[in-house]
């Protein structure tokens, strides 16, 4: 009898502890980890800071993006929205969330229209690589596609080497593209930088020489701010699809207005 009741306080002990322990649940599958990373450098002012991020929440409840994002196996992404600057001038501004329909987008795109900017410092590159795998390694949710989306419109002239950063996140399979935001020459060479904007050769091939990479990654062009927003449409409904975008090499500004 006295081996019955030792047996069943240890069965009882036991599953205290168990119940004690914390349950370690599945993530949640998703077609794509997309990490929205936007540069906030010096070099944007107030207005062009401001068509930015209308830009990102106009594309984002862009109805051809929701569709793209709805043929999927799981009809949904993961999205996460970054803004950077300097070598310290980094922010998570809207945190790892659940895009699958229009009501979901909708409060994406609020509440980053709503968010206030971060700051102004020169431009690093390389640390918002480094800022936008971080957010990949925590991300709460699975996919097999990992996405980096930058949008710039200047060289990298800050913090650590940008080849080297890109290289070490290829090497973990992630897929950073970028979106540059062409300046006016005119404008450019009127500023104390002025091959910051407009480097030799043009600030997208600058881009596919030393930012982007992955399978199937691309750079595409905006020809200005006021053009960003169906630039970004463009090149999301590539990534979220995983296709080649559209013209590819050309810039946006003309091409898209083209196709409407």
């Amino acid at each position: 009898m006295r081996a019955v009741i030792k047996s069943a306080r240890l069965v009882v002990a036991v599953l205290a502890t168990l119940l004690m322990l914390p349950v370690a649940w599945a993530a949640e599958p998703v077609d794509l980890l997309l990490v929205l990373s936007a540069d906030i450098s010096g070099s944007l002012d107030e207005t062009k800071f401001r068509l930015q991020r209308n830009g990102y929440a106009r594309a984002l409840t862009d109805r051809r993006v929701l569709q793209a994002i709805q043929s999927g196996a799981h009809r949904r992404i993961g999205i996460c929205f970054i803004e950077w600057a300097g070598a310290t001038s980094q922010k998570l501004v809207i945190d790892w969330t659940i895009i699958g329909d229009e009501p979901g987008a909708q409060n994406f795109a609020g509440a980053l229209l709503e968010a206030p900017r971060a700051f102004r410092d020169r431009t690093s590159i390389s640390l918002g690589i480094d800022f936008a795998m971080a957010q990949l390694e925590r991300a709460p949710y699975i996919a097999e596609r990992r996405v980096i989306d930058i949008s710039g419109d200047g060289t990298h002239n800050s913090g650590r080497d940008v080849i080297t950063a890109r290289d070490e996140a290829l090497a973990k399979g992630v897929i950073i593209n970028g979106l540059v935001i062409l300046t006016d020459p005119a404008v450019s060479a009127m500023s104390q930088f002025p091959y910051h904007t407009n480097p030799p050769g043009g600030l997208q091939k600058y881009y596919e020489n030393n930012v982007i990479g992955g399978p199937g990654s691309f750079a595409l062009a905006a020809e200005n701010f006021e053009s960003f927003g169906r630039a970004l449409t463009q090149k999301l409904i590539a990534e979220i699809a995983g296709l080649p975008p559209v013209n590819k090499a050309a810039s946006l500004g003309r091409s898209l207005d083209a196709t409407k």
